[in-house]
């Protein structure tokens, strides 16, 4: 296993992280509670073997169970040979004695006297705000005087604009965890966020680099552009090793479901640590973002000229999903994104058909007549199809 300086700090992490959000399932529902726990045990501990040093779960992966098996998971020893990193479940957090309610049911759960990285889950501009009003950052502070918290974090949905915001806000940030791939590189807070929480000193923490598996399974005519290339590796192995190649990342998570998958990891984690990627293959990752992209079912480039819309509609954000369940053929994600992280008020059902939008959108897109097929597909619709190449 190779390592890397994390954010300001003396301690080296792996490469690769252990996201404890997928473990394997009896039923075969991806994230359900009915964890597999005997081969989830067997996956922790075989990682920690392997040099994995970081691991990442939070309140509610697994409905709740997820933190109660890695406690289990890691006793025995192998909780002194790592540093967990959990999340306070922030828009479940009502008053400030919320927050150490949660925080302290978590150390119970991870069998823990301290939780060395404890984030705020999910922000976004409209938690941040929460966040503040309710003193939760005095509340974190505290938290690591009395010595239940090592260091505090916050893991990330929202734009770059936002996302500098809340790095600017705080300035006891010891990391934060962004979701990055070489399809987001300007979605979120994409790569210019990447580089401005780094330069700041934070540790960066990627997740979905396989953008919830989808990288990991394209669509044919993706599939075969990957194996016409002189070197063979699975899109996994191309879209793991692409991210461990952008400078100012600590650690890549991933959420894996099987023992299979995790050996697959470990050996693309020693490749990267020996390999830099050619120009020649760069250029194939371009290449295959630019089929990705091409497959969009609307021209939109997030530039964010259409905020802001006077109904308070997120315009971009929900082209975005829209665009990502075509992409991708993912049915699940995209609407789960749209009803956990927009309010009622930013979804499309919110739109008006004022058309404000329209006069500045640069691209010509017909808000007003998208935002209702919008809604229907992300809501409970059929999905649309890809747009012609």
């Amino acid at each position: 296993m190779f390592y890397r300086k994390f954010g300001k700090s003396d301690w080296e992490v792996s490469i690769l992280g252990f996201g404890c959000m997928r473990f394997p399932t009896l039923d075969g529902i991806p994230i359900s509670e009915n964890v597999n726990l005997e081969e989830a045990a067997a996956m922790i501990r075989h990682a920690v073997d392997q040099g994995i040093n970081y691991l990442d779960t939070a309140y509610t992966y697994h409905n709740g169970k997820s933190e109660v098996i890695l406690g289990r998971a890691l006793r025995g020893g192998y909780r002194e040979k790592v540093r967990l990193a959990t999340k306070s479940p922030v828009w479940l957090v009502e008053n400030p004695a919320d927050f150490d309610r949660f925080l302290d049911e978590q150390l119970k759960r991870l069998e823990t006297d301290h939780i060395d990285y404890y984030l705020f889950h999910g922000l976004n501009r409209r938690r941040w705000k929460d966040i503040r009003e309710l003193d939760l950052l005095d509340r974190a502070e505290r938290a690591v005087r009395d010595g239940r918290v090592g260091e505090i974090g916050f893991s990330f949905h929202d734009d770059f604009e936002s996302f500098r915001e809340i790095v600017d806000g705080f300035d006891r940030w010891s990391l934060c965890q962004i979701q990055y791939n070489y399809m987001d590189v300007d979605n979120q807070a994409g790569e210019r966020g990447l580089r401005y929480a780094s330069e700041k000193g934070l540790a960066v923490v990627v997740m979905e680099p396989l953008l919830g598996g989808n990288l990991a399974r394209p669509p044919r005519e993706i599939a075969e552009l990957f194996q016409s290339f002189p070197v063979r590796r699975t899109p996994a192995e191309w879209a793991l090793l692409w991210v461990w190649e952008q400078p100012g990342i600590s650690t890549v998570l991933s959420g894996m479901s099987s023992m299979r998958q995790l050996e697959e990891n470990l050996r693309t984690a020693e490749l990267s640590g020996r390999h830099r990627l050619s120009e020649e293959e760069l250029g194939l990752i371009e290449e295959v973002r630019r089929r990705y992209r091409a497959r969009a079912a609307v021209p939109c480039t997030a530039c964010g000229y259409c905020k802001p819309c006077p109904n308070g509609v997120d315009i971009t954000e929900n082209l975005t999903l829209y665009n990502s369940l075509v992409m991708y053929d993912d049915q699940l994600t995209p609407r789960f994104r749209y009803h956990r992280f927009l309010t009622e008020a930013e979804r499309a059902s919110s739109c008006t058909g004022c058309g404000e939008c329209e006069e500045r959108c640069p691209q010509g897109i017909k808000v007003s007549e998208l935002m209702p097929e919008v809604h229907a597909v992300l809501g409970k619709g059929k999905a649309p199809s890809p747009r012609p190449q």
